[in-house]
């Protein structure tokens, strides 16, 4: 329950807010607005820091265990139903106004706004404070400078006053790995649109702004009525599109990465056709024909051809290498290989015979000869067998390939390959042959 001095406080206060709930606001114009607005802020603040005030005194005293919570913040998130949060930032902000005296005076005037307190907190955490102590840090002169620029300055400079200030506490701590604090999370919804939410260091946050703005600023066409949200969005989508076109980006599954449509022929060029879900991206979202259609304005399209019992007979000309199916369709339709000579280049060429020169002995003396009529002895000529070449061909042949190489029909007499040997050579290039064209 509360006191009798504050149920009258408070009673007075909400006649007050009845005053103000009952006057109409039509009639009123622009200065009157603004005037009503001021006192309404200024009020509020203070409120607000009564309300911290209040918090920071229930939890000195425990006065959540009375009402079945542990906690301030968590009786603020059952009773008041605020957010996590929202309540961790008050029952902070109480303890930076009881730890700062200059502050508290400030919110108490209404010239500090709660968002100003949520920025001040930090300085007021208990392993802060120990650390100015240590430092014989004039805190009662960093009280008064905060209190000064949260009633006066814009809350920008308060935030980069408070940083320098927690930054300053520990001027030989070591430096934090900027990718420790990067995060970046999509979330993708029901219809394909994406939301997200990142978290940068100050360098990445000034590159991103960089690039950013930079298309932003070359991008505004007259009569523009975009927000400022949507251009960013726009410009974010166009950085995507240069880095895309420009091919520098890694290597993604063996190709370089770009945005993959899977569509119907009759959707793609039928400019009636509106289906809502007659397109699927690579990532699994559902687009419609037109968006598709869209997509490929500017970009590459390669068709993939499905036979009745759902063989790929086609891949367009992007696919070097032919597939089965499509290997057995050339052969139905050309009666065997497509390549003229085909005999000749499905065989390698016969491997040259190479003459190695016999290895030299040791000098072998006979004593009993005069000096003079020593001299090594020689082994007669030596020759290697010929090395035959394989029996499989490393390449499949391929109809719609040049012949990769050919055969001399008139090689050097040296390399003319024996009787016994182009038997072998001519049975191999007929096993070859038939086993390429089962298997291909």
């Amino acid at each position: 329950m509360c006191s009798t001095g504050a149920a009258d406080a408070i009673d007075r206060l909400a006649a007050a807010l009845d005053d103000l709930a009952a006057q109409d606001l039509t009639a009123a114009f622009g200065p009157q607005l603004i005037d009503r607005l001021g006192l309404l802020l200024v009020a509020g603040n203070r409120l607000t820091a009564e309300i911290a005030r209040t918090v920071r005194q229930g939890e000195l005293t425990g006065a959540a265990e009375h009402d079945g919570q542990k906690t301030m913040a968590s009786w603020l998130r059952g009773h008041a139903r605020l957010p996590d949060p929202a309540a961790k930032r008050l029952v902070a902000a109480g303890r930076a106004l009881e730890a700062l005296p200059a502050v508290a005076a400030a919110a108490a005037t209404g010239a500090v706004p709660a968002e100003a307190l949520a920025v001040i907190a930090p300085v007021a955490a208990p392993g802060k404070l120990a650390a100015a102590a240590a430092q014989e840090v004039d805190l009662a002169g960093v009280d008064a400078a905060l209190a000064e620029v949260a009633a006066t300055r814009p809350h920008e400079e308060l935030r980069q006053v408070v940083a320098h200030y927690l930054a300053r506490l520990d001027p030989d701590g070591p430096e934090p790995d900027p990718t420790e604090g990067r995060s970046f999370t999509l979330v993708k919804h029901a219809d394909g649109s994406v939301s997200g939410r990142f978290e940068l260091d100050a360098v990445g946050g000034e590159k991103l702004q960089t690039a950013i703005e930079s298309i932003v600023q070359a991008s505004r066409p007259a009569g523009d009525t975009r927000t400022r949200a949507q251009q960013s969005a726009d410009a974010l989508v166009q950085l995507c599109d240069n880095a895309l076109a420009a091919g520098g980006l890694p290597i993604l599954r063996t190709h370089k990465p770009h945005v993959v449509v899977r569509v119907d022929l009759e959707d793609l060029i039928d400019p009636a056709a509106a289906g809502p879900g007659a397109a699927q991206t690579g990532f699994g979202t559902i687009i419609s024909a037109a968006r598709a259609r869209w997509l490929a304005c500017d970009g590459g399209i390669s068709r993939i051809v499905i036979g009745p019992d759902g063989e790929v007979l086609d891949y367009g000309r992007r696919q070097r290498l032919s597939p089965p199916p499509l290997r057995r369709a050339l052969e139905a339709r050309d009666g065997g290989c497509g390549v003229v000579e085909c005999a000749e280049h499905r065989l390698p060429p016969p491997r040259p015979l190479v003459r190695r020169p016999p290895p030299r002995p040791l000098d072998r003396r006979r004593p009993d000869q005069p000096r003079q009529l020593r001299a090594p002895v020689r082994t007669p000529p030596h020759q290697d067998p010929p090395r035959l070449p394989d029996r499989t061909p490393t390449r499949r042949p391929m109809a719609h390939l040049p012949p990769r190489r050919h055969r001399d029909p008139h090689p050097p007499p040296h390399h003319r390959p024996t009787r016994q040997l182009s038997r072998r050579l001519s049975s191999i290039g007929r096993s070859a042959t038939g086993r390429a064209l089962v298997s291909a």
